[in-house]
């Protein structure tokens, strides 16, 4: 059922976490809807849930029949793009944005530092960084692509975007030192495959980190699992 408009009168905080105004429905289950497609992107996000044994309900896309171009796809994603998660009324697309709603609404799994931890700056800067960064510099290698002038890079240049991430990875053996967390199942996911590609270059330091993320048993389920749906779609 749909919420209704909000109540113009204040309720005191207490009242409002037990009963909270019209227009401002909480969602009490913890259970979304992952669409996801395997061999893509998405993948990194099945592996998220594995690690946050999280309740989903899984909705497959084949990408050779076009399926993230049907009409009903492009009215969850109308960039046609996987992965993307329901929560409720809330609509979820980006890596980036999906990565930090699931270890939130997954809090016990303790895969994202609170507000408020010292740990919770550099955790989103990580997740962010990926997005604004990494992937526009990889993309950008894959096309061969002139360099762009530093002042309208988004990431700067391919060789600096790339240090500052190696630097990170020798203070290991996670993003975050001692923690591990969402952010490194994105990064290990997405090192392994433009590894694979060769957009990154096989670095030993980021060669092991891949190994040992790849090595947790969450990873080794997915990775099973999406080896199974793609022989099947």
């Amino acid at each position: 059922m749909p919420c209704s408009m909000a109540s113009t009168q204040p309720r005191p905080l207490a009242q409002l976490a037990q009963h909270p105004q019209r227009g401002q429905c909480m969602t009490t289950s913890n259970k979304v809807t992952f669409y996801h497609a395997p061999q893509t992107r998405s993948g990194g996000t099945r592996i998220l849930m594995e690690e946050l044994h999280a309740d989903y309900d899984l909705q497959v896309l084949n990408l050779k029949a076009g399926e993230t171009r049907s009409v009903s796809y492009l009215a969850i994603n109308p960039m046609g793009k996987v992965p993307a998660i329901k929560h409720g009324e809330a609509l979820i697309t980006e890596q980036g944005a999906i990565f930090i709603y699931m270890a939130d609404l997954y809090p016990q799994a303790g895969l994202a530092p609170a507000i408020g931890d010292p740990l919770r700056g550099p955790y989103l800067r990580w997740l962010v960084y990926y997005g604004s960064s990494f992937e526009p510099a990889v993309v950008d290698k894959a096309m061969k692509r002139e360099p762009a002038p530093p002042s309208t890079s988004p990431y700067g240049d391919y060789d600096t975007m790339l240090k500052t991430l190696t630097d990170q990875l020798e203070k290991g053996p996670y993003l975050l030192g001692e923690r591990f967390s969402a952010a490194d199942v994105l990064w290990a996911t997405a090192l392994s495959w433009t590894v694979m590609f060769k957009l990154v270059p096989d670095l030993p330091i980021i060669r092991a980190y891949i190994d040992r993320m790849y090595a947790r048993p969450a990873f080794k389920r997915a990775s099973a699992a999406d080896a199974t749906l793609s022989a099947t779609t």
